[in-house]
């Protein structure tokens, strides 16, 4: 009895030949697709296309990983320190109260870590988090937003002085512009003033997104204009953390 095709013959793949992108969950396919983007045969469309997918097929297991390391590092210190413990015992003593029940992991369909809403509590992307290191920096930056909320009543959508004043303390207390995060994760190499490069771009960025700001230059010209004293406030760290 034969067979027209051989048992350890991979099944034919369709590329996608606008994209470079290959439809399907199956092991050749992923692979095909890994070596695709290593080789440089994918189009930054077929890349998306590529994660999109990815991404609903891990949802679940995703979703399931990142809430267990939320518990953790809600109830224990992390071997980077206790910043999650100090931030929600300081959101406590103003009165809020930020744990698993509103603390919501979920798979994001835009590329960013996280979010902050008064009412809604913390929105951390699972699908975004590539371990607890990076779920701890995501989660200090909101709860960071959370005691800026309760302590300064931001104006979160109209005044763009305090947008920009919250992303410049949430970046540069949480510990996501400490120098082997920028260096290692990305690819910014310099070795003196890493620390508030790191933090005044990421604010520049974030005011921008906001619907009030111009462009770029008004964006930058906020951020300077509230530069030193928010960049200078720590509270409620004594200092910079880390």
């Amino acid at each position: 009895m034969s067979n027209s095709q051989s048992s350890g013959a991979a099944a034919p793949v369709n590329v996608k030949p606008e994209t470079g992108y290959i439809p399907g969950d199956d092991t050749w396919s992923q692979f095909s697709n890994i070596y695709r983007i290593l080789t440089g045969k994918m189009t930054s469309e077929g890349i998306n296309e590529f994660r999109v997918a990815r991404d609903i097929r891990n949802e679940a297991s995703d979703i399931k990983r990142v809430e267990g390391q939320r518990d953790y590092l809600l109830q224990y210190t992390s071997s980077e320190g206790p910043v999650i413990r100090f931030l929600s015992d300081n959101i406590r003593q103003l009165g809020g109260d930020l744990h698993s029940h509103n603390i919501h992991c979920r798979r994001c369909t835009d590329r960013k870590g996280g979010g902050f809403d008064p009412e809604f509590g913390i929105l951390i992307c699972a699908n975004e988090m590539k371990d607890q290191g990076h779920l701890e920096d995501t989660l200090a930056h909101e709860m960071v937003h959370a005691y800026d909320h309760l302590r300064f009543k931001v104006n979160w959508t109209d005044n763009l002085r305090h947008a920009a004043c919250a992303e410049i303390r949430a970046s540069s207390l949480s510990g996501e512009c400490r120098w082997s995060r920028e260096f290692f994760r990305r690819g910014q190499w310099k070795l003196t003033q890493q620390h508030q490069e790191c933090v005044r771009r990421r604010a520049v960025l974030s005011v921008m997104a906001r619907p009030t700001c111009k462009d770029q230059a008004h964006a930058q010209q906020v951020v300077n204009e509230v530069w030193d004293s928010c960049f200078r406030d720590t509270r409620p760290f004594d200092e910079i953390y880390r």
